[in-house]
């Protein structure tokens, strides 16, 4: 019996021989419904567990056969991790694994990994009108969110969606079942928290939740553009404001540079009166009137049209695209030249495309509260997140348009050579060199000390994984 027919015959016996539950793609077909369209993955199998003790089994089946594995929840991995980033895993899609629970004495809600952001946010709000910090992204799964970073508009209140993890059930190479905690399997938490798809597939979240706001103020304003000298003063306005170490954990905020616009926009979790006290509206050179809205609905809230632009370029439908990021802390800021520098390139690079985006993104607040090295986490001393886009309606990325992308960065690193050390891991780049140091930086010891422990044969496995720490002869 080949090994292909071996595993075949595992998978399905590991799902109760539901064919229904376990597809094998081949090579030039779609089966495998890749996120981004410029990195065709054939995985060996696509699996579909309804329990966790069928995803402990699917585990199972891959570790016997050599497999690596991979889970996916939503499925926007920007480098198709979830599909194992490479050809022949086995992926665990954690799509049916939509179980919720809410404790109403400490409303600690228990959560499936298969949910999406959009579900998350229906049934906290309807299980005692609960929130937790999260991305905009409405399509996004929360087993990838959760244990990646999870970044939003109330992080800077309430901490990133991993800083709610409070609990988790988890699936382990060696196909065990078992809960992580403060109390218990202490360093599979904290690798979770950070790090999840190089440990193991968790299949539950249990999350501290917060009462939902009853009043926001969201705000989208169109700046008027002037020359690069004009337009990268904007920048450093806008840059010296978010730096204000008493600027209110209410506001969040995202600069947006694309062809021929800028945007300032993001949300304000306080009254119209305290919005208005911050000065935007007279600070920065805006089109009036701009988008101000009153909203006293928390699922309205989630639902900002603001994010339209940057959902349609990197939003549910699958596409040609190609992303990356960088990180600036309150040390490690532009300077009005190098501003300068970026808004000339932008100027006068062939682009090979009109389809690009940069997002300046506030982060701070709560999210810096928490000690770098007590989550996988590394990145808590970043001010803002510097996330750039390239996208092709009509077939591969090219050279050209890659260039341009990798570009902005290299320009930037040439007077911020810091902010190009790190990178968010949920804006997965599979071009950047060292990729594990830039996305867990300090905290990458400490992990592959914890994978040599839990997963020596590095079942859980993509490109830029967390690899086991070699033993000294």
């Amino acid at each position: 019996m080949s090994n292909n027919t071996l595993i075949q015959a595992c998978l399905l016996a590991a799902l109760g021989f539901n064919s229904t539950r376990v597809k094998f793609p081949e090579a030039g077909t779609i089966d495998a419904d890749p996120y981004n369209l410029d990195l065709p993955i054939v995985p060996a199998a696509i699996t579909v567990p309804r329990s966790t003790a069928q995803v402990a089994n699917v585990v199972k089946c891959a570790a016997s056969n050599g497999y690596k594995v991979q889970s996916r929840s939503g499925g926007h991995s920007y480098g198709n991790h979830g599909l194992g980033g490479t050809d022949g895993a086995i992926v665990v899609d954690l799509k049916d694994l939509k179980q919720f629970s809410m404790d109403e004495s400490t409303y600690i809600a228990s959560i499936g990994s298969g949910m999406l952001l959009d579900e998350v946010t229906h049934k906290l709000y309807d299980n005692g009108k609960r929130a937790m910090a999260h991305g905009v992204c409405p399509q996004v799964g929360v087993g990838g969110h959760f244990t990646i970073g999870g970044l939003g508009p109330t992080a800077r209140q309430w901490g990133s969606s991993l800083d709610h993890v409070e609990e988790v059930e988890v699936v382990l190479a060696n196909s065990s079942i078992v809960r992580a905690s403060n109390t218990q399997n202490q360093d599979v938490l904290f690798a979770i928290k950070g790090a999840a798809a190089s440990f193991g597939i968790v299949t539950e979240f249990k999350v501290r939740t917060e009462p939902a706001p009853d009043v926001a103020v969201q705000y989208t304003y169109e700046l008027i553009l002037g020359n690069i000298t004009e337009r990268a003063r904007i920048m450093v306005d806008w840059q010296d404001f978010i730096s204000d170490p008493d600027l209110s954990r209410k506001f969040a905020s995202i600069m947006i540079v694309f062809e021929h616009g800028m945007l300032l926009s993001g949300d304000f979790y306080g009254s119209k009166k305290e919005f208005d006290d911050l000065g935007l509206a007279d600070r920065f050179p805006i089109r009036k009137p701009g988008n101000v809205a009153i909203l006293t609905d928390w699922l309205g809230m989630t639902g900002h049209a603001v994010e339209e632009l940057a959902l349609g370029i990197v939003g549910g439908i699958p596409l040609h695209f190609y992303a990356k990021s960088m990180a600036f802390t309150r040390d490690s800021l532009m300077s009005p030249s190098t501003f300068e520098k970026l808004f000339d390139y932008l100027d006068n690079t062939d682009k090979g495309t009109l389809l690009w985006l940069i997002y300046f993104d506030l982060q701070s607040g709560a999210t810096s509260d928490v000690p770098n090295n007590s989550t996988a986490y590394a990145h808590r001393d970043t001010l803002y997140w510097l996330q750039s886009y390239v996208v092709n309606l009509v077939g591969p990325v090219s050279n050209t348009t890659t260039a341009f992308l990798e570009g902005i960065n290299n320009l930037i690193a040439q007077d911020v050579p810091s902010a190009n050390t790190r990178a968010y891991p949920g804006y997965v780049d599979p071009l950047m060199p060292n990729p594990q140091w830039r996305y867990w930086g300090s905290n990458l010891p400490k992990l592959e000390k914890i994978k040599a422990a839990i997963d020596p044969n590095d079942v859980f496995h993509n490109p830029q994984s967390v690899k086991p720490r070699k033993q000294a002869p």
